[in-house]
């Protein structure tokens, strides 16, 4: 999937230097999902492990007042140059997930998080804290979805994209045990790509992977109930 592809106007400009996260067919599935939500001036949006900051620029240009927040130093000047490549504003906070804006409440909170499941139980480091994910995929997950209520406003929405190997229905119990509306809203199925098949002795014998190599992505929508 292009880069491109993810914005309405083909006039949209991306740099993506080497360490950062390129956008993805994930990238492009939570894209068509933030197209479907009503965005204003008065929005406030927060990209939550922003990347290469392709989302946020896009609900920049759809008017919405833009954070973006990365542990990597390298992908926040990578959003903030891309902002401002296309004219945009998008402020970039750096820090460990939601502890970086604690205290601030959004509508709409976007987020592709690392969902890899990953053998071993070293920390990932590098390039790979992109979608290195821990053992079951849900790293960063299951703390998106416990610090989720505290981040929206009482009318504020999430949408989350990860794959069906890191545990869909535990992601939709989770928001609903935090208080959380949460329903897949958007779903595509693929062929693993390269990260996936390096490891799919191993997804196979963790019961991850069956005959067929392709995955599932998913996104999902969650609100307060």
């Amino acid at each position: 999937m292009t880069v491109e592809s993810l914005t309405a106007s083909p006039r949209f400009r991306c740099w993506i230097p080497p360490g950062v996260y390129r956008p993805q067919t994930d990238t492009g599935l939570l894209s068509r999902a933030l197209r479907q939500e009503r965005i204003t001036r008065r929005t406030e949006v927060l990209d939550l492990g922003t990347g290469s900051g392709v989302l946020a620029v896009e609900a920049a240009r759809r008017g919405a007042r833009v954070t973006a927040v990365d542990i990597s130093w390298r992908a926040l000047a990578t959003a903030w140059c891309n902002a401002l490549m296309n004219g945009q504003v998008v402020r970039v906070r750096h820090g460990d997930m939601a502890s970086a804006v604690r205290g601030r409440r959004f509508d709409l909170v976007v987020t592709n998080p690392p969902y890899v499941p990953t053998p071993g139980d070293a920390a990932p480091r590098g390039r790979a804290r992109a979608w290195d994910a821990g053992a079951d995929g849900r790293l960063l997950i299951d703390r998106i979805c416990t610090s989720a209520p505290a981040l929206l406003r009482p009318a504020g929405t999430l949408l989350m994209v990860h794959s069906h190997l890191s545990g869909v229905e535990e992601t939709l119990a989770r928001f609903g045990a935090a208080g959380l509306r949460a329903d897949v809203v958007d779903r595509v199925r693929l062929p693993f790509g390269r990260v996936l098949r390096a490891r799919l002795a191993w997804l196979r014998e963790c019961g991850l992977a069956g005959d067929h190599a392709t995955e599932e992505l998913v996104v999902i929508r969650a609100e307060h109930a």
